[in-house]
């Protein structure tokens, strides 16, 4: 059975870029996409939403994202989808 994991978002960045780099040398840079949904509800009412997706580009597309990408701007984004979990204070 095959399986694909390919995520598509369109939106805007809500902050710049963050770049820094691995103790291995990598270059890492994340930023915050918004996605604005709007509907009609059944009162007729409009609706809208926002949904935040983190993302995160490395290497020599991590430095092109920090150099040309800046807050407000609108972008795409192609690739994986990844679920990450931390601990903090033992939970």
């Amino acid at each position: 059975m095959a399986s694909l994991n390919k995520t598509m978002i369109m939106g805007n960045l809500g902050a710049d870029p963050e770049m820094r780099y691995t103790v291995n040398g990598n270059a890492m840079t994340t930023f915050n996409v918004a996605v604005n949904e709007q509907w009609n509800d059944q009162q007729g009412d409009r609706v809208s939403r926002t949904e935040w997706f983190s993302v995160v580009t490395w290497n020599r597309l991590a430095e092109t994202c920090a150099q040309y990408l800046t807050k407000g701007r609108q972008v795409y984004v192609e690739g994986r989808q990844q679920t990450r979990s931390w601990e903090q204070d033992g939970q």
